[in-house]
């Protein structure tokens, strides 16, 4: 059985595509709630979710979704939460040519000999920062990319990785525009 799901699917809506939504918001409580509830009532997995105030003056958070849907499905839900009355903007950063995404990495691994100096040049070549260094474990610290991060991954698998943390995408457009 493969990607099975308890939410019917049309046949239409095979074609779907991660989406990276900025919801900017009033910071005030049951906010993050609302916005989630809404995504997820429509049978959408996200992906990925990271919050934090970006406006201590103006009392504004700014919410970053990842998710994967049709296109129809991500304006209906563009839609419905720029109808939320705390929600003051939504940006599609999936359709920004000017936007940049990163995210951030905590990563662990245990080995010893030969798999962890593999483990050591591996971190250099993704510019991963040691954070703390024992005998017998690292600790990196890396960003950028989901792909970059994603290769690291699956490449420090064999050399002992055991534990991994992330913060989830953020994002922001270059140039002079504000958000």
């Amino acid at each position: 059985m493969e990607n099975a799901s308890v939410y019917p699917v049309q046949q239409e809506e095979a074609a779907v595509a991660e989406s990276i939504l900025a919801v900017i918001v009033d910071n005030e409580p049951g906010v993050l709630s609302r916005v989630i509830g809404l995504i997820s009532a429509r049978g959408y997995n996200i992906e990925s979710l990271t919050v934090a105030e970006v406006d201590a003056e103006k009392h504004r958070s700014r919410i970053t979704v990842v998710t994967r849907g049709t296109p129809q499905k991500i304006e209906q839900i563009k839609a419905q939460l720029g109808r939320l009355v705390p929600v003051r903007r939504v940006i599609d950063i999936s359709e920004e040519s000017d936007a940049l995404t990163r995210e951030l990495a905590l990563v662990k691994i245990i080995s010893t000999g030969d798999k962890r100096v593999e483990a050591m040049r591996l971190a250099e070549i993704f510019r991963a920062r040691p954070l703390d260094t024992t005998h017998t474990s690292f600790i990196f610290e890396v960003t950028g990319a989901r792909d970059k991060i994603n290769a690291f991954l699956d490449l420090l698998k064999p050399l002992g990785l055991t534990e991994v943390s992330r913060t989830g995408v953020l994002s922001i457009r270059r140039g002079s525009e504000a958000e």
